[in-house]
């Protein structure tokens, strides 16, 4: 047995031996094993540049999880010289860029870490530093400029340009920051732009202010977008100067696509609500309403709903109109991301977004998910149930039976409810009582026997 073993094992040794000797011999026994072992070599070599490439990559900040991705959409990087690499991101570096503005600059421009480049525009950047832009529109031009080969000597020539029509810095600056494509832009096409403004008898002043608040109305047609957009307002009703004002008031009122306020005043006309939130929304006048009608729009749009489903929402639930922004940004975050409801709920309970968030949705949530995660409950609390129940129907129910949801809910101190009303004028002026001494007992008995 162990013989027949051994002579296993030792044909087995010959057998690798043999293959090995083989492998490795120059002699062209087999031709396709060499290139063989040149593939492999080369998928080695290969492999470790791209272990290299990360690890530069995230030693600058970049996330492990997007590397992967990033490297393989970006081949022509593994070819590139490391070293050069490296020195390109230790600039980027020396722009001020914050860590995620260098990623995202990376991610959808990976050419911009061509280091010849970068060595070019380092002169430029400082010089840009000096007029304090942020590090935002550093890593908006850099892209620009790689994109459309700009140099730095036109990038100053369209600063030039817009020093050269009288601008403050600050505008200038936010210019820059807000549309950085104002530096692709010739002097004859940014005064098409002004002369517009300054045609419906806008200051310089104003228009100074609207190119702070608004830069990007550069980048607008003056006879395919402008002038129509003025036509329609006019078309409502609305004077020269009124729309004059309210431009200069808010610039963003040239953001509008045609046919757009049309559709927000429309709205407006069909609300049904009590007065005061009517007044409320047209405090501003009418002007004023469709625009912020069109924020609100504007915002569920972003957040999710198609354009339709937002229009509905905010018919239905008109104070929504009279709220700030970031108020239905938090209740919308916390419907998607805290309860897991999708943002298309909305349109069945549209309340939500008109109850106070901090007074009412997350006590009643915070009561439900601690019923729900010790079964409490006999069945499912949906959003309907949970937004339009009246405040004393969700503490009967759900507040009431479980004393320990008293101090979660926080409604309603020692479970008695909190009347909104004063006492009434019986109970103010109710006559005072006085103690009974034992000869007013003995007076009124003799008085009832005496009725006997």
């Amino acid at each position: 047995m162990s013989f027949q073993s051994l002579t296993r094992t030792t044909l087995h040794s010959l057998t690798t031996a043999t293959k090995a000797r083989f492998f490795f011999s120059t002699k062209p026994n087999n031709p396709r094993v060499p290139l063989s072992f040149s593939h492999n070599n080369k998928s080695r070599s290969q492999y470790r540049k791209q272990i290299s490439l990360a690890n530069i990559l995230q030693r600058y900040g970049f996330p492990p999880s997007q590397l992967h991705g990033f490297i393989s959409k970006n081949h022509f990087l593994l070819n590139s010289n490391l070293h050069d690499l490296e020195r390109s991101l230790s600039v980027l570096l020396s722009f001020e860029i914050t860590q995620k503005s260098l990623v995202s600059l990376i991610n959808d421009c990976p050419a911009v870490l061509d280091f010849e480049f970068l060595k070019k525009w380092q002169m430029g950047v400082s010089r840009f530093r000096d007029l304090g832009v942020s590090s935002l529109f550093v890593r908006n031009f850099l892209e620009l400029s790689k994109r459309f080969h700009i140099d730095p000597d036109g990038a100053f020539e369209t600063l030039k340009v817009l020093k050269g029509l009288g601008f403050s810095e600050g505008t200038v600056r936010r210019v820059l920051e807000g549309f950085p494509r104002v530096v692709l832009m010739n002097e004859g096409t940014i005064l098409m732009r002004i002369e517009f403004l300054s045609g419906i008898g806008i200051s310089r002043e104003g228009v100074d202010r609207i190119l702070y608040f608004f830069p990007e109305i550069l980048g607008f047609g003056v006879e395919d977008r402008l002038k129509p957009l003025l036509d329609e307002f006019r078309d409502w009703g609305f004077t020269e100067d009124v729309i004059r004002k309210e431009i200069v008031k808010e610039p963003r009122f040239l953001s509008m696509e045609l046919g757009e306020l049309l559709r927000c005043l429309e709205l407006l006309k069909t609300l049904k609500c009590r007065d005061a939130i009517k007044y409320k929304i047209f405090s501003e006048g009418a002007f004023r309403a469709g625009f912020e009608v069109k924020r609100r729009v504007d915002c569920l749009c972003k957040l999710g709903l198609i354009r339709r489903e937002a229009f509905k929402v905010l018919w239905m639930e008109p104070r929504v109109i009279t709220y700030e922004i970031e108020n239905i940004e938090e209740k919308i975050d916390f419907l998607v991301h805290r309860m897991k409801c999708n943002v298309g709920c909305l349109v069945e309970v549209p309340e939500y977004l008109g109850v106070n968030f901090h007074k009412q949705i997350v006590p009643r949530y915070n009561v439900i998910e601690y019923l729900r995660g010790k079964g409490g409950l006999a069945s499912e609390v949906g959003l309907k149930d949970l937004i339009k129940s009246s405040r004393l129907r969700f503490y009967n129910l759900y507040v009431k039976p479980y004393p320990e949801c008293e101090k979660i809910f926080g409604r309603f101190s020692g479970g008695q409810v909190k009347s909104k009303r004063p006492a009434g004028l019986w109970k103010l002026f109710k006559p005072p009582s006085y103690p009974e001494s034992e000869d007013d007992v003995n007076n009124m008995k003799s008085f009832m026997e005496s009725l006997v």
